[in-house]
């Protein structure tokens, strides 16, 4: 693993943009697995920087996202799919058609985690999957307890979970209750991940998860058994890392 210490998440999002980018650049054509939430924005908005001022293409990309919220539709504007097309997928020129995100309206819940899955193995499997953080260790939607061979499913979310999520909607009562997620196993089967992760509160749980046991009490320590793992954190969220690391601005 290669932890890379970023001195603010504006400086994080540029690293990790340029990977991608360098990616895309070498390969033309490859698979993303994206994620959410504020730690991110600062990667897409370089990512849309790249396209507009360097002319970085997304023509030949094709994503996945993590994870959806169940009984939201795409329009609806605390959806993965409203958030995704607002910050990044409608600034770049990805075809609409290489785009996947989870159904948040299924007609049958287990058979849209099965489709998800085999759509990504049509693809030719995630070469980049880029991942957050949960303060309780889950990395898409997979909470404490979830197993780490598990696929793309769904799942109800834990209330420390609803919790952080509140402040996107008002109040934990309005968070929904159950997600569509891809699994553990699902995020292994990457060739390269990313983690991001951002601030003094996430410091124990990236400790947790880069130096602790591996555990299902602590999803996101599955990173400890990829190959090909890139950590991209501020300092504040690496405080309490005792392994060495490395603040490399070529990345």
């Amino acid at each position: 693993m290669l932890i890379n210490v970023a001195p603010d998440i504006e400086t994080m999002g540029i690293r990790a943009a340029r990977v991608i980018a360098n990616e895309i650049r070498n390969k033309g054509r490859i698979v993303l697995g994206l994620a959410t939430g504020r730690t991110p924005l600062p990667m897409y908005k370089e990512l849309i920087r790249l396209h507009k001022e360097e002319g970085l293409s997304f023509s030949h990309v094709t994503t996945f996202n993590l994870d959806e919220y169940i009984g939201l539709a795409a329009d609806d504007p605390h959806s993965y799919h409203h958030y995704m097309f607002s910050n990044f997928f409608n600034h770049i020129n990805i075809p609409r058609k290489n785009i996947h995100v989870p159904d948040g309206m299924p007609a049958d819940k287990e058979a849209v985690g099965i489709e998800y899955e085999e759509a990504i193995v049509k693809a030719g499997r995630i070469d980049i999957q880029v991942l957050g953080i949960g303060r309780n260790g889950h990395v898409g939607f997979n909470e404490p307890g979830s197993s780490l061979g598990s696929l793309t499913r769904t799942k109800y979310l834990s209330e420390a979970t609803r919790r952080e999520a509140a402040k996107e909607f008002g109040s934990p009562e309005k968070v929904p209750k159950e997600v569509i997620t891809m699994g553990c196993g699902s995020i292994l089967n990457s060739r390269h991940i990313i983690i991001l992760a951002s601030g003094v509160e996430k410091a124990d749980v990236i400790k947790a998860a880069f130096e602790g046991p591996i555990t299902t009490m602590c999803p996101a320590s599955i990173i400890q058994l990829h190959r090909n793992v890139t950590a991209i954190i501020t300092a504040d969220a690496a405080a309490q890392l005792t392994l060495p690391v490395e603040d490399i601005m070529g990345i």
